[in-house]
């Protein structure tokens, strides 16, 4: 009879024991879940903010390429109007020329004709 004490006593330790353990593991278990939640969210909220900050970059970097392609499109305007306005200058010089050459033509034929009726009188 003793001996099934001992044995029932050693059984409800080891019952109690093992309950303990249960419930150890049961609260390792919930600390586990609670850390990988914590790690889910964490890693959630760091991809989030990272998305936005790429997300203002790229946005940073949409205008500032339309604001460079509008001082683009500017120059060329300007530099065109500066090549339309040499254009003028040069057809300008070149009309202005033009008109000196013929206009000293136009003298040397005079002269020329004028010269040429003294020089057949001496011939």
């Amino acid at each position: 009879k003793d001996m099934i004490i001992l044995e029932k006593s050693e059984f409800s330790a080891l019952r109690a024991e093992n309950e303990k353990i249960k419930l150890e593991l049961h609260q390792l278990k919930q600390q586990v879940m609670d850390e990988v939640i914590k790690v889910r969210t964490d890693t959630k909220l760091d991809f989030n903010l990272e998305k936005s900050r790429v997300k203002e970059l790229y946005s940073l970097n949409e205008k500032k390429l339309l604001e460079l392609r509008t001082e683009i499109v500017a120059l060329h305007a300007q530099q065109d109007r500066a090549l339309t306005q040499t254009d003028r200058k040069i057809e300008t010089e070149v009309a202005g020329l033009k008109t000196m050459l013929e206009s000293h033509k136009l003298d040397n034929i005079k002269y020329l004709a004028e010269k040429s009726p003294q020089k057949r009188r001496h011939t």
